[in-house]
């Protein structure tokens, strides 16, 4: 990154918002079973220490409940003790599902007796992660592309712009459950993959015109060497990549919630509005819809706040690209120069 970008992103403060609102969400993401898990973090049973059952399952520990803990036995529970799977058992159950907030489920239920806020916090993981893997393989195929098309020309060029022109052609959301309808069974996977299939022509646009801006310069010209153009043209892919783990959490989202995208039973924000809007008159119901929207709507506003910082801080006008001495320079040179007379008698002094 060129020196200089960070001071320019960070003179704005809404930039700042949006980068430590996405650095929040990511910690939610990486620390939810620390949050919310019904295991233990650090457990004791039977004179055997067991660390992070909360993440590696332990043969002995399977079907393992709080209830099976000794006199002696001892276990380090996180602040919430329900998993996002969690089902309890029907006997346990007071009144109709979906539930309403209460002291041991502070969002409610869902319709399948699952923690909301279990579900919420873990749904996190499951948005970022395939928003940066799709936005990270979106933009490696179109930084490769669009520097080739833009540095080689010719056929290639040809090729791959005509190949963006066809995926930009067709409505995002349609060409997304034609390829996910195409499949035998939607995982994440293949949801990351169809979503950075069709994502990458726009990257690949803009990573072709800086290289063809990148390629003419002096220096380039005089190596034509393609390590001269890659790096210079990593710039609109940085925005691209940005912009891009937002489009990628709503399309996401937008997938499971048509039953395309996160099977059952992954945590997801578009499974959660899905489960809501099944029992949309029910109040207690309502959570399901507002919640997952809200955490959607911040998550795709900070990375787009973000990648909109990145852009103007990443933006040759403030780079110092052109020297404003240059103008000053130019200025005076014009106030000294000789004025040729229309008659051709010789010059007189500018004024």
């Amino acid at each position: 990154m060129r020196p200089g970008v960070w001071k320019r992103f960070a003179a704005r403060r809404r930039n700042l918002i949006g980068l430590g609102l996405s650095l929040l969400l990511a910690l939610l993401a990486l620390f939810a079973d620390f949050i919310a898990s019904d295991r233990p973090i650090i457990l004791r049973q039977a004179g055997t220490l067991y660390l992070f059952p909360n993440l590696v399952e332990y043969r002995a520990l399977r079907g393992f409940s709080a209830r099976d803990l000794g006199r002696a036995d001892w276990a380090l529970w996180p602040p919430l003790r329900h998993g996002p799977y969690t089902i309890p058992p029907l006997a346990t159950l007071e009144g109709p599902l979906p539930q309403p907030p209460s002291a041991d489920h502070p969002l409610g239920t869902d319709n399948a007796g699952r923690d909301t806020l279990a579900r919420l916090l873990h749904g996190t993981r499951t948005s970022l992660g395939v928003g940066c893997a799709a936005a990270a393989a979106q933009v490696v195929i179109g930084l490769a592309l669009g520097v080739l098309a833009g540095y080689l020309g010719g056929l290639v060029d040809v090729a791959v712009t005509r190949a963006a022109e066809v995926l930009l052609s067709f409505p995002l959301l349609l060409l997304l459950l034609a390829a996910q309808g195409i499949l035998e069974r939607a995982t994440l996977v293949s949801t990351m993959a169809v979503i950075a299939l069709t994502r990458w022509a726009d990257t690949s646009r803009l990573v072709r015109a800086e290289a063809l801006r990148v390629r003419e310069m002096p220096y380039v010209e005089a190596s034509r060497a393609l390590v001269h153009v890659l790096p210079n043209s990593l710039s609109p892919a940085l925005v691209a990549a940005t912009f891009g783990v937002g489009s990628a959490i709503l399309l996401e989202s937008a997938l499971s919630f048509l039953g395309f995208g996160a099977p059952e039973p992954t945590a997801s924000w578009g499974l959660l509005m899905a489960h809501g809007f099944q029992d949309v008159l029910d109040p207690n119901a309502r959570l399901l819809v507002l919640l997952p929207g809200l955490a959607i709507f911040l998550a795709v506003s900070a990375f787009n706040v973000i990648g909109e910082g990145l852009r103007d801080a990443l933006d040759p006008r403030y780079q110092g690209a052109v020297d404003p001495s240059v103008f000053i320079a130019s200025a005076q040179n014009r106030a000294l120069s000789p004025i040729p007379k229309p008659d051709g008698c010789g010059p007189t002094p500018a004024v």
